[in-house]
């Protein structure tokens, strides 16, 4: 694996200066949100050819890539005049990744609410997979025009919950465009924490061919809640996750969260180390 951070993760710095502070500490890409970095701005208005250029080469000169261009925002908001702007919004970040040589936007799926709560039995309703798949649909057609992959991150809060929807999905709307961030932890929820490792090995089973990226973090389940923090701090087990990789996706970018710069190196090296050793 390629390993990286979440640049609003890194020590907070003007950006060339964090950039290097960045690839002092090992990592070689980045999975950025523009509206989480001190200094940028997500504003479709400002998403501009010139902001693309001026990232592009301070990312190169650093030598580290944009893995990923984050844009966690409600596809399936009743409010359509929200709706509305939320896909131009999704528009506007892949002409970006476009323009800064980024291979994808990831996103989230969502709720079927104002408010983006969780609400189990709306976000895990058949209704609700078939508002979010309308509704990503004209994006990932976008996605397609820009050259640029839409990446789906299943997160069991909301509405692709689970493997099985996320291939429904994919399946459905049949795109190469449309592709996978696998993130574990974001599968697990109290409902089934004692069999995580069964949902780890049904989502490699089912989305593997379509995984992007990978999202790493840690977790502990605390007072009925799973929490999430920096690998190697809690109960995680990355061996069929690193086996996956090793064998099926070589180069893949992961990048890490719920890290702080004090543990961030800790948490790569806790992560190579696996690998070596499955290799």
């Amino acid at each position: 694996m390629q390993i990286g951070l979440r640049f609003h993760d890194s020590v907070d710095l003007p950006l060339e200066e964090r950039l290097k502070a960045v690839k002092d500490q090992g990592f070689v890409c980045t999975h950025i949100a523009l509206g989480k970095t001190t200094g940028l701005t997500a504003d479709p208005v400002a998403l501009t050819p010139g902001f693309a250029a001026y990232l592009k080469n301070a990312f190169t000169k650093a030598e580290i890539d944009v893995a990923v261009l984050g844009c966690y925002l409600n596809l399936a908001t009743p409010d359509e005049e929200a709706l509305k702007k939320n896909q131009n919004k999704y528009m506007a970040h892949l002409r970006f990744a476009s323009l800064l040589g980024c291979g994808m936007v990831g996103t989230e799926t969502g709720a079927p609410n104002v408010d983006y709560h969780y609400d189990k039995e709306a976000c895990h309703s058949d209704e609700a997979l078939d508002i979010f798949i309308k509704n990503v649909r004209p994006v990932v057609e976008y996605a397609e025009k820009m050259g640029v992959i839409l990446a789906i991150e299943p997160v069991y809060r909301h509405i692709v919950w689970n493997p099985k929807r996320a291939r429904k999905v994919l399946d459905t709307i049949g795109s190469p465009n449309l592709q996978i961030i696998f993130d574990p932890v974001n599968l697990l929820h109290a409902d089934n924490y004692e069999n995580r490792q069964e949902v780890i090995r049904e989502a490699i089973e089912l989305l593997g061919p379509d995984i992007a990226m990978v999202h790493l973090k840690d977790c502990k389940l605390i007072d009925g809640e799973v929490k999430s923090m920096a690998c190697g701090l809690g109960d995680m087990d990355y061996t069929d996750i690193i086996r996956f990789t090793n064998e099926k996706k070589p180069y893949i970018q992961a990048t890490l969260e719920d890290t702080v710069p004090d543990n961030a190196v800790a948490a790569r090296e806790y992560i190579q180390k696996l690998e070596r050793e499955l290799k």
